[in-house]
Protein backbone atom coordinates (compact mmCIF):
# COMPACT_ATOMS: atom_id res chain seq x y z
CA UNK A 1 0.00 0.00 0.00
CA UNK A 2 1.32 3.32 -1.01
CA UNK A 3 1.71 6.41 1.59
CA UNK A 4 -0.87 8.01 -0.01
CA UNK A 5 -3.31 5.17 0.18
CA UNK A 6 -2.69 4.82 4.29
CA UNK A 7 -3.58 7.80 4.78
CA UNK A 8 -6.71 7.18 2.77
CA UNK A 9 -7.50 4.39 4.94
CA UNK A 10 -6.86 6.07 8.20
CA UNK A 11 -9.30 8.78 6.94
CA UNK A 12 -11.91 6.23 5.68
CA UNK A 13 -11.86 4.81 9.37
CA UNK A 14 -13.04 8.39 10.98
CA UNK A 15 -14.65 10.28 8.28
CA UNK A 16 -14.63 14.12 8.39
CA UNK A 17 -16.22 16.62 6.06
CA UNK A 18 -14.12 18.95 3.77
CA UNK A 19 -15.22 21.64 2.41
CA UNK A 20 -14.21 23.24 -0.59
CA UNK A 21 -14.89 26.77 -1.86
CA UNK A 22 -14.17 26.81 -5.28
CA UNK A 23 -16.52 23.94 -6.92
CA UNK A 24 -16.53 25.86 -10.14
CA UNK A 25 -13.11 24.40 -11.23
CA UNK A 26 -13.14 21.55 -12.96
CA UNK A 27 -10.39 19.76 -11.21
CA UNK A 28 -11.96 20.29 -7.77
CA UNK A 29 -14.84 18.38 -9.42
CA UNK A 30 -12.67 15.91 -10.79
CA UNK A 31 -10.88 15.23 -7.22
CA UNK A 32 -15.05 15.09 -5.32
CA UNK A 33 -16.05 12.41 -7.97
CA UNK A 34 -12.63 10.31 -6.80
CA UNK A 35 -13.03 11.25 -3.24
CA UNK A 36 -16.33 10.21 -3.21
CA UNK A 37 -15.79 6.70 -5.19
CA UNK A 38 -13.11 6.27 -2.67
CA UNK A 39 -15.19 7.19 0.57
CA UNK A 40 -12.93 8.43 2.55
CA UNK A 41 -14.50 11.54 3.68
CA UNK A 42 -17.70 13.41 3.13
CA UNK A 43 -17.47 16.42 0.77
CA UNK A 44 -18.85 19.57 0.99
CA UNK A 45 -18.85 21.97 -2.75
CA UNK A 46 -19.80 25.52 -2.03
CA UNK A 47 -21.60 27.85 -4.97
CA UNK A 48 -24.23 28.06 -7.25
CA UNK A 49 -25.50 24.52 -7.53
CA UNK A 50 -26.99 24.69 -11.17
CA UNK A 51 -23.87 26.08 -11.94
CA UNK A 52 -21.92 23.11 -10.46
CA UNK A 53 -23.77 20.02 -11.09
CA UNK A 54 -24.29 21.42 -15.15
CA UNK A 55 -20.50 22.10 -15.26
CA UNK A 56 -20.02 18.24 -13.68
CA UNK A 57 -22.19 16.48 -15.83
CA UNK A 58 -20.56 18.50 -18.81
CA UNK A 59 -17.18 17.25 -18.05
CA UNK A 60 -18.38 13.77 -16.89
CA UNK A 61 -18.07 13.95 -12.95
CA UNK A 62 -20.19 12.72 -10.28
CA UNK A 63 -20.36 14.89 -7.53
CA UNK A 64 -24.56 14.13 -6.45
CA UNK A 65 -23.31 12.68 -3.06
CA UNK A 66 -21.53 15.79 -2.20
CA UNK A 67 -23.47 18.20 -0.25
CA UNK A 68 -23.88 21.57 -2.28
CA UNK A 69 -24.09 24.96 -0.71
CA UNK A 70 -25.20 28.40 -2.14
CA UNK A 71 -23.57 31.04 1.01
CA UNK A 72 -26.00 33.61 0.00
CA UNK A 73 -28.95 31.11 -0.03
CA UNK A 74 -27.95 29.33 2.78
CA UNK A 75 -29.81 29.37 6.29
CA UNK A 76 -26.71 29.88 7.74
CA UNK A 77 -25.77 33.10 6.23
CA UNK A 78 -26.81 35.77 8.53
CA UNK A 79 -25.52 33.50 11.80
CA UNK A 80 -21.92 33.59 9.96
CA UNK A 81 -22.11 37.31 9.01
CA UNK A 82 -23.05 37.98 12.47
CA UNK A 83 -20.17 35.84 13.85
CA UNK A 84 -17.84 37.30 11.42
CA UNK A 85 -18.54 40.69 12.34
CA UNK A 86 -18.39 39.99 16.10
CA UNK A 87 -14.83 38.34 15.84
CA UNK A 88 -13.71 41.54 13.53
CA UNK A 89 -14.95 44.01 14.46
CA UNK A 90 -12.31 45.40 16.49
CA UNK A 91 -10.26 45.82 13.64
CA UNK A 92 -12.64 47.72 11.89
CA UNK A 93 -15.22 45.66 10.15
CA UNK A 94 -18.55 46.99 9.98
CA UNK A 95 -21.91 44.42 9.33
CA UNK A 96 -22.24 45.51 5.81
CA UNK A 97 -19.09 44.33 5.21
CA UNK A 98 -19.35 41.14 7.07
CA UNK A 99 -22.45 40.57 5.27
CA UNK A 100 -20.53 40.87 1.85
CA UNK A 101 -17.19 38.74 2.94
CA UNK A 102 -19.73 36.13 4.07
CA UNK A 103 -20.57 36.06 0.32
CA UNK A 104 -17.02 34.92 -0.95
CA UNK A 105 -17.22 31.33 -0.82
CA UNK A 106 -14.08 30.82 1.09
CA UNK A 107 -15.03 33.02 4.15
CA UNK A 108 -18.04 30.95 4.56
CA UNK A 109 -16.05 28.16 4.28
CA UNK A 110 -14.11 29.16 7.14
CA UNK A 111 -16.96 30.69 8.78
CA UNK A 112 -18.16 26.63 8.63
CA UNK A 113 -14.77 25.51 10.31
CA UNK A 114 -15.08 28.16 12.63
CA UNK A 115 -18.62 26.85 13.75
CA UNK A 116 -18.18 23.51 13.55
CA UNK A 117 -19.83 22.57 10.56
CA UNK A 118 -17.23 20.79 8.36
CA UNK A 119 -13.54 19.49 9.97
CA UNK A 120 -11.50 21.22 7.51
CA UNK A 121 -10.85 23.60 4.28
CA UNK A 122 -9.03 23.26 0.90
CA UNK A 123 -8.13 26.34 -1.41
CA UNK A 124 -6.05 27.25 -3.59
CA UNK A 125 -6.74 25.66 -6.78
CA UNK A 126 -8.10 29.22 -8.02
CA UNK A 127 -6.84 31.63 -5.09
CA UNK A 128 -3.70 32.55 -4.11
CA UNK A 129 -2.23 31.60 -1.02
CA UNK A 130 -2.97 35.11 0.68
CA UNK A 131 -6.58 35.28 -0.55
CA UNK A 132 -6.82 31.19 1.21
CA UNK A 133 -4.51 32.11 4.44
CA UNK A 134 -6.11 35.42 5.04
CA UNK A 135 -9.11 34.43 6.43
CA UNK A 136 -7.96 31.73 7.78
CA UNK A 137 -5.57 33.82 10.35
CA UNK A 138 -8.72 36.30 10.54
CA UNK A 139 -11.39 33.90 11.49
CA UNK A 140 -9.54 30.64 12.69
CA UNK A 141 -6.51 32.45 14.59
CA UNK A 142 -3.10 30.19 15.21
CA UNK A 143 -2.99 26.90 17.25
CA UNK A 144 -2.81 26.87 20.54
CA UNK A 145 1.30 27.42 21.95
CA UNK A 146 2.63 27.98 17.57
CA UNK A 147 3.78 31.74 17.06
CA UNK A 148 4.35 31.22 13.80
CA UNK A 149 2.36 30.03 10.23
CA UNK A 150 4.23 28.14 7.99
CA UNK A 151 3.53 25.59 5.04
CA UNK A 152 5.21 22.28 3.79
CA UNK A 153 5.06 19.71 1.84
CA UNK A 154 4.78 15.98 1.84
CA UNK A 155 7.28 14.36 -0.72
CA UNK A 156 6.69 11.19 -1.55
CA UNK A 157 10.10 10.08 -3.88
CA UNK A 158 9.32 6.75 -5.76
CA UNK A 159 12.03 4.27 -5.35
CA UNK A 160 13.90 6.33 -2.83
CA UNK A 161 15.53 4.60 -0.18
CA UNK A 162 16.30 8.24 1.62
CA UNK A 163 14.51 9.77 4.29
CA UNK A 164 11.65 7.79 5.65
CA UNK A 165 11.78 5.37 2.22
CA UNK A 166 11.75 8.28 0.53
CA UNK A 167 9.03 10.36 2.19
CA UNK A 168 10.17 13.92 3.30
CA UNK A 169 8.45 16.86 4.55
CA UNK A 170 10.16 19.86 3.20
CA UNK A 171 9.54 23.23 5.07
CA UNK A 172 8.98 26.32 4.55
CA UNK A 173 7.73 25.95 0.51
CA UNK A 174 4.69 28.24 0.35
CA UNK A 175 4.83 31.19 3.02
CA UNK A 176 7.61 32.85 5.03
CA UNK A 177 9.72 34.48 2.48
CA UNK A 178 12.76 35.42 5.09
CA UNK A 179 12.35 33.44 8.22
CA UNK A 180 14.72 35.05 10.80
CA UNK A 181 16.56 32.30 13.25
CA UNK A 182 13.83 32.41 15.87
CA UNK A 183 11.10 31.92 12.89
CA UNK A 184 13.33 28.80 11.03
CA UNK A 185 13.35 27.54 14.71
CA UNK A 186 9.46 27.82 14.86
CA UNK A 187 8.80 26.53 11.49
CA UNK A 188 11.27 23.35 12.22
CA UNK A 189 9.28 22.41 15.56
CA UNK A 190 5.86 22.58 13.67
CA UNK A 191 7.64 20.64 10.52
CA UNK A 192 8.54 17.71 13.30
CA UNK A 193 5.29 17.68 14.76
CA UNK A 194 3.45 17.50 10.90
CA UNK A 195 5.84 15.00 9.74
CA UNK A 196 5.72 12.74 12.88
CA UNK A 197 1.40 13.06 12.96
CA UNK A 198 1.39 12.25 9.32
CA UNK A 199 3.95 9.38 9.28
CA UNK A 200 3.72 7.91 12.86
CA UNK A 201 7.60 7.69 12.35
CA UNK A 202 10.32 9.77 13.95
CA UNK A 203 11.17 13.04 12.37
CA UNK A 204 14.47 13.68 12.22
CA UNK A 205 15.08 17.35 11.38
CA UNK A 206 17.74 18.92 9.05
CA UNK A 207 18.53 22.50 8.99
CA UNK A 208 19.74 23.28 5.53
CA UNK A 209 22.47 25.71 4.24
CA UNK A 210 25.22 25.84 1.86
CA UNK A 211 27.39 25.16 4.71
CA UNK A 212 27.85 21.81 6.67
CA UNK A 213 29.27 22.13 10.55
CA UNK A 214 31.07 25.68 9.79
CA UNK A 215 32.83 24.83 6.33
CA UNK A 216 31.73 28.30 5.41
CA UNK A 217 30.63 31.48 7.38
CA UNK A 218 28.26 34.27 6.83
CA UNK A 219 25.35 35.74 8.38
CA UNK A 220 23.50 33.53 6.56
CA UNK A 221 25.05 30.53 8.09
CA UNK A 222 24.98 31.91 11.43
CA UNK A 223 21.08 31.94 10.83
CA UNK A 224 20.95 28.40 10.65
CA UNK A 225 22.90 27.76 13.83
CA UNK A 226 21.47 29.83 15.52
CA UNK A 227 17.83 28.47 14.76
CA UNK A 228 19.20 24.83 15.54
CA UNK A 229 20.43 26.02 18.80
CA UNK A 230 16.88 27.25 18.77
CA UNK A 231 15.14 24.40 18.31
CA UNK A 232 16.89 22.25 20.91
CA UNK A 233 16.72 24.69 23.85
CA UNK A 234 12.78 24.73 23.11
CA UNK A 235 12.08 21.11 22.21
CA UNK A 236 14.86 18.70 22.85
CA UNK A 237 13.04 15.93 22.08
CA UNK A 238 13.25 16.61 18.45
CA UNK A 239 15.74 14.97 16.85
CA UNK A 240 17.73 18.32 14.97
CA UNK A 241 21.11 19.30 13.37
CA UNK A 242 22.42 21.89 12.04
CA UNK A 243 23.95 23.93 9.73
CA UNK A 244 23.84 20.71 7.42
CA UNK A 245 24.47 20.82 3.72
CA UNK A 246 21.46 18.89 1.73
CA UNK A 247 23.93 16.31 1.00
CA UNK A 248 24.95 15.63 4.47
CA UNK A 249 21.71 15.50 5.06
CA UNK A 250 20.33 12.69 2.90
CA UNK A 251 23.38 10.80 1.80
CA UNK A 252 24.29 8.33 4.82
CA UNK A 253 28.23 8.38 2.97
CA UNK A 254 28.75 11.97 2.64
CA UNK A 255 27.30 12.47 6.50
CA UNK A 256 30.30 9.91 7.48
CA UNK A 257 32.45 12.31 6.06
CA UNK A 258 31.18 16.04 6.55
CA UNK A 259 29.60 15.15 9.98
CA UNK A 260 30.41 11.82 11.44
CA UNK A 261 29.08 12.22 14.67
CA UNK A 262 25.59 13.37 14.18
CA UNK A 263 22.14 11.22 14.67
CA UNK A 264 20.68 13.23 12.25
CA UNK A 265 23.19 13.57 9.10
CA UNK A 266 22.69 11.24 6.60
CA UNK A 267 19.23 10.08 7.57
CA UNK A 268 16.78 13.24 7.69
CA UNK A 269 13.68 13.33 6.38
CA UNK A 270 12.14 16.73 7.65
CA UNK A 271 14.22 19.65 5.55
CA UNK A 272 13.95 22.69 6.69
CA UNK A 273 14.98 25.42 4.15
CA UNK A 274 16.80 29.05 5.07
CA UNK A 275 14.25 30.80 2.59
CA UNK A 276 11.30 30.54 0.66
CA UNK A 277 13.18 30.68 -2.53
CA UNK A 278 15.16 27.77 -1.74
CA UNK A 279 12.32 26.13 -0.12
CA UNK A 280 10.44 26.59 -3.09
CA UNK A 281 12.98 25.90 -5.53
CA UNK A 282 13.87 22.79 -4.10
CA UNK A 283 10.65 20.90 -4.24
CA UNK A 284 9.46 21.50 -7.70
CA UNK A 285 13.28 20.65 -8.46
CA UNK A 286 12.65 17.16 -7.12
CA UNK A 287 9.25 16.87 -7.86
CA UNK A 288 9.96 17.60 -11.77
CA UNK A 289 13.38 15.78 -11.69
CA UNK A 290 12.57 13.24 -9.33
CA UNK A 291 8.77 12.16 -10.89
CA UNK A 292 8.20 12.52 -6.79
CA UNK A 293 4.35 13.20 -5.57
CA UNK A 294 4.40 16.77 -3.76
CA UNK A 295 1.30 17.36 -1.56
CA UNK A 296 0.93 21.00 -0.57
CA UNK A 297 1.69 23.44 0.51
CA UNK A 298 -0.09 22.20 3.74
CA UNK A 299 -0.82 24.78 6.54
CA UNK A 300 1.20 24.01 10.25
CA UNK A 301 0.45 26.83 13.30
CA UNK A 302 -3.65 27.16 12.29
CA UNK A 303 -6.14 26.36 14.89
CA UNK A 304 -7.70 24.15 12.75
CA UNK A 305 -6.73 22.07 9.31
CA UNK A 306 -6.54 24.27 6.42
CA UNK A 307 -4.89 23.84 3.19
CA UNK A 308 -3.66 25.53 0.30
CA UNK A 309 -3.32 24.12 -2.97
CA UNK A 310 -0.83 25.20 -5.67
CA UNK A 311 -2.38 26.68 -8.62
CA UNK A 312 -0.94 24.43 -10.93
CA UNK A 313 -2.29 21.33 -9.11
CA UNK A 314 -4.00 18.32 -10.96
CA UNK A 315 -6.85 16.84 -9.62
CA UNK A 316 -4.67 13.76 -8.01
CA UNK A 317 -3.32 16.51 -6.24
CA UNK A 318 -6.37 17.54 -4.56
CA UNK A 319 -7.28 14.34 -3.78
CA UNK A 320 -3.83 13.55 -1.87
CA UNK A 321 -4.71 17.13 -0.44
CA UNK A 322 -8.04 16.28 1.16
CA UNK A 323 -6.96 13.17 2.20
CA UNK A 324 -4.35 14.43 4.33
CA UNK A 325 -6.40 17.49 5.70
CA UNK A 326 -9.39 14.65 6.99
CA UNK A 327 -6.14 12.75 9.17
CA UNK A 328 -5.36 15.94 10.17
CA UNK A 329 -8.50 16.54 11.28
CA UNK A 330 -8.90 13.23 13.09
CA UNK A 331 -5.45 14.39 14.76
CA UNK A 332 -6.96 18.02 15.59
CA UNK A 333 -7.90 17.89 19.28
Amino acid sequence: MSFIDEIKDKARKNKKTIVLPEATDIRILQATDTILKEGFCNIILLGNKEEILKKAQENGCDVHSATIINPIESDKYEEYAKKLYELRKEKGLDYDKAKELTKDTVYYGMMMLKQGDCDGLVSGAIHSTADTLRPALQILKTAPNTKLVSAFFLMLVPNCELGENGTFVFSDCGLNSYPNSEELAEIAISSAKSFESLTGKEAKVAMLSYSTYGSAKSDATNKVIEATNYVKQKAPEIQVDGELQLDSAIIKEVAKSKAPNSTVAGNANTLIFPNLDAGNIGYKLVQRLAKAEAYGPLCQGIAKPVNDLSRGCSAKDIVGVVAITAVQAILNK
